[in-house]
């Protein structure tokens, strides 16, 4: 037995070096940390239960059964994060640059099958050089066994993403698929076809950075939800995350107990909101004067930021925010932030988070570039997910609500539950210039004073249409309240909404208009 049980562990000893001293040293003189490095960081400590540790590649194409490294470029298993179970694989650079094999994708496999079937969410952590060409066929089967378990997982589980390495090819659609990507700066990157392909089909001269580098998919493609600063700082934001996130589809997220007072007053919040209509602030000191502790976990921050999306606890909560930000083209929708606010509308929907609508918005962007874009089809997108929802729904008009922008932005008539707005909301088909402009186009033209004329019509249309009242009148709007208790109204107004249950219509599933 003796004699077992050091093979056992020098068999163990040899799969955890992967691909060798020398590799893991260059592993780490390129800033990254080693797969196995990234899964204890990211684990509760002494939790992690690794599965198929032995298993090697079966390829005999091009001298490969002669290179075989147990484990065969991934680490794969179970383990806690913050007492919850989650599974994990971890892409392992230093074994044939992490290229994907059908063993290896078999493994990733296993973990996901095995994620469903126990109801906890999968992280994986992406560092490869994309299919392993020796492979040929069965390299790109492996893949695609792989995007159809995330397909199907969608909704289910919480699904994760981290790019800490390359990610090109038919690699990029797994994390594509998920519900959450972070991004390292400076040493991930995500293209489809790399700068080499790109210059012989193209002539152009672009580098990985610029193709598709941290920032690129961060501010400008919107493909990855996260930047962070290194692999340590990656890890810490996906627990972070997970702690907002519930198991499955059938769970709550966890409750964290709060000593910020439910009922606390915040007059501060009576000047956040400028006097002047037309005078930006940033609706995220709103959010963080409401929320627990004044903790705000911004998803996407960098990418269409005229809409801020994230998590937050009320009285302990999770709640997912959506938020127009008049700091940022005044707040409008355009296509960027349509989609933004759509997708995070619909998981939040998907796991039984409920939804907080901070609204202050003048319309959809216009202008030729917008409609060419399919401002219309993508607005739909965001409309539709709001119309879907069926999780506890609350809204709170702050200022601007506009024309279709009001009508998509949770509105009563998308099943809003609880709709508040402060004293300082506009809730109109349009702003009072635009609508005089219209209505009393005849009335300018006579005056002799047009500019006083018009300014006098706008003050009127203001006082009569640009507030609240008419709206509540009408039932919709449930409430005005003052800026100073919105907490405590929104904490209970929640906890009103914790046992609702309504569905949607049988059906196979919608026809978003994609």
């Amino acid at each position: 037995m003796k004699e077992k049980i050091e093979k056992l562990r020098e068999l163990s000893s040899q799969a955890e070096l992967g691909g060798g001293i020398q590799r893991i040293e260059k592993q780490h003189q390129a800033g990254k940390l080693t797969a196995r490095e990234r899964i204890d960081l990211l684990l509760d400590k002494g939790t992690f239960m690794e599965f198929d540790k032995f298993v090697t590649h079966r390829c005999t194409n091009f001298g490969m059964e002669k290179q075989k490294y147990l484990g065969d470029g991934v680490v794969t298993g179970t383990g806690l994060i913050n007492g919850r179970t989650v599974f994990v694989f971890a892409q392992d650079f230093t074994v044939f640059g992490g290229s994907l094999s059908k063993t290896l994708a078999e493994k990733i496999c296993k973990v996901m099958d095995m994620a469903v079937n126990m109801g906890a969410p999968v992280i994986g952590l992406n560092d490869s050089g994309g299919a392993r060409i020796q492979e040929g066929i069965q390299s790109l089967a492996g893949y695609t066994d792989i995007f159809l378990r995330n397909t199907l997982s969608s909704g289910v589980i919480p699904q994760i993403s981290a790019i800490m390495g390359p990610c090109a090819g038919g690699a990029v659609y797994s994390p594509a698929l998920t519900d959450f990507i972070f991004m390292v700066k400076d040493t991930s990157y995500m293209f489809l076809t790399g700068p080499d392909v790109i210059k012989t089909v193209t002539n152009e001269d672009v580098t990985k950075e610029d193709l598709g580098g941290c920032s690129v998919h961060n501010s400008t493609s919107g493909v990855a939800h996260f930047a962070t600063e290194n692999d340590t700082d990656c890890i810490i934001k996906i627990r972070e995350l997970m702690s907002y996130l519930p198991q499955n589809n059938m769970e709550e997220a966890p409750f964290k107990a709060t000593i910020d007072d439910a009922n606390r007053i915040e007059p501060n919040l009576e000047t956040i909101v400028p006097d002047n209509p037309n005078m930006p602030y940033d609706m995220k000191d709103v959010i963080k004067k409401i929320v627990d502790d004044g903790h705000f976990f911004e998803v996407h921050e960098d990418f269409a930021k005229n809409i801020v999306v994230g998590y937050a606890r009320l009285n302990g909560k999770t709640i997912g925010i959506v938020a127009n930000q008049p700091q940022v083209l005044a707040g409008a929708l355009n296509v960027d932030a349509s989609v933004k606010a759509g997708r995070f509308v619909r998981f939040c929907d998907a796991f039984n988070i409920p939804l907080l609508t901070f609204v202050d918005v003048p319309g959809f962007m216009p202008g030729v570039s917008e409609e060419k874009g399919g401002i219309i089809r993508h607005g739909a997108k965001l409309l539709y997910a709001y119309a879907e929802a069926t999780v506890p729904k609350v809204t709170l008009i702050t200022r601007k609500a506009y024309g279709g922008a009001y009508c998509v932005m949770s509105s009563k008539h998308l099943r809003g539950d609880i709709n508040y707005a402060y004293p300082t909301a506009e809730v109109a088909v349009m702003g009072p210039e635009g609508a005089v402009k219209i209505l009393s186009r005849k009335d300018i033209a006579e005056a002799s004073d047009k500019a006083a004329k018009e300014k006098e019509l706008v003050q009127e249309y203001r006082d009569t249409f640009a507030n609240p009242y008419r709206a509540a009148e009408l039932g919709y709007i449930d409430e005005i309240i003052e800026p100073s208790v919105t907490r405590p109204k929104l904490i209970r107004a929640f906890e009103m909404l914790a046992n609702k249950r309504i569905g949607n219509l049988p059906r196979k599933h919608g026809n978003i208009p994609l």
